[in-house]
């Protein structure tokens, strides 16, 4: 795979680190695409571990890095931010097609799409797994140790990529992740988009699915909170948590009083994610 140019958007001075936006262009979305990273003090001294963090329907690089108050605590443990856009986008990438919100840009789906007009551009699950780490760790201080988190749509995308490649990174966590896609509405609608009507390729990308079989996988933290206008109907989170039990990994689950499927519920609760992927990222 050919590794383009970085090109830096802006920098600003963060807790004695540096918070930077890029534009590269990506070979896999086939379009020029835009991330977010967090580099502590740190990484003026050597190279870091990653964590990775993957953003929910609408959102792009910027939600988490201006919202979630994650780079004080980064920059204590030494953890690069990397926080990509959560769909291909540009001239010539397909949207929904009557523009709703939970399909197309601002909704990949961490998937690799296989059905027309999608296949060309939708790969984010390659560009998440492979090519947009190559690209950061061949031009900024990171090392080859990395961990997955998300939220909502990206909690989903943490999940999945987490428990199929779990050579290449030591812990996932995910914030209000969709659990079971293949059961609910978004995930529905955005499958048979993606995929098309084969559904032994959306169980590849079902979270409860992949959990209920896993062997050994990595070290696991999922927040939900229960006063979230989606739970249960399209996270089911209910539906994890049975597969946890069915395959009796030690997974740790927890469905936290009073809380939304807002920022506010991750600003809470970031702190103890970050310290979670600590312990796996520097033992």
């Amino acid at each position: 795979m050919t590794i383009s140019a970085l090109t830096k958007v802006s920098e600003q001075l963060c807790f004695g680190g540096r918070q930077i936006r890029f534009t590269h262009t990506s070979t896999v979305l086939s379009c020029d695409m835009q991330f977010s990273v967090f580099l502590p003090p740190q990484a003026e001294h050597g190279k870091v571990p990653a964590l990775y963090w993957l953003s929910g329907l609408t959102c792009t690089d910027e939600n988490f890095s201006s919202k979630a108050g994650a780079q004080r605590i980064a920059a204590e443990l030494g953890i690069a931010l990397i926080m990509p856009d959560t769909s291909p986008r540009g001239d010539g990438v397909p949207d929904d097609p009557d523009g709703a919100y939970d399909f197309g840009l601002g909704a990949g789906f961490y998937v690799n799409a296989t059905a027309a007009p999608y296949a060309t551009h939708y790969h984010m699950y390659d560009y998440i797994v492979t090519e947009l780490p190559q690209l950061l760790e061949q031009h900024l201080p990171l090392s080859d140790k990395r961990a997955i988190t998300g939220h909502s749509m990206g909690g989903h995308g943490a999940l999945v990529i987490g428990l199929r490649n779990s050579e290449r990174y030591r812990s996932i966590s995910a914030f209000s992740p969709i659990c079971n896609p293949v059961a609910c509405p978004w995930g529905i609608k955005a499958f048979s988009g993606y995929l098309g009507d084969d559904k032994s390729q959306w169980q590849q990308y079902d979270a409860s699915v992949l959990l209920a079989v896993a062997q050994d996988p990595l070290p696991l933290l999922v927040d939900q909170g229960t006063a979230d206008s989606f739970y249960p109907e399209q996270l089911r989170t209910d539906n994890l948590i049975a597969a946890a039990k069915q395959s009796a990994v030690p997974a740790e689950i927890r469905l936290q009083a009073g809380y939304d499927h807002s920022y506010y519920f991750i600003a809470s609760f970031i702190e103890q994610h970050l310290r979670f992927h600590a312990r796996y990222l520097f033992d």
